[in-house]
């Protein structure tokens, strides 16, 4: 199984690679448009970095649990950028 490490890295090369900014790509994944990522977009965006299926599920939840800090089960643009801002550290 992957590492945190190395799932944070997959996620931050693919960002850095298809995306002009962070912000792209959270618009880019943000399939319906409500400014906020649901499990099932960023389970997209997981499969876009190369995640495996097997674990897309798991680290899904992980994300979820560990950066949607209104406990909405979303994850929003600032939440989603102060992941990635973790990730670029």
């Amino acid at each position: 199984m992957s590492t945190k490490d190395d799932i944070l890295k997959k996620i931050e090369i693919l960002i850095t690679n298809h995306f002009d900014s962070p912000k792209n790509a959270f618009d880019f994944f943000d399939e319906n448009g409500d400014k906020k990522l649901s499990k099932s977009e960023i389970k997209n965006l997981l499969q876009k970095a190369e995640i495996s299926g097997f674990i897309r599920g798991i680290v899904t939840s992980k994300l979820i649990e560990g950066y949607d800090k209104d406990g909405d089960q979303l994850i929003s643009w600032s939440e989603f950028k102060a992941a990635i801002d973790e990730i670029s550290s």
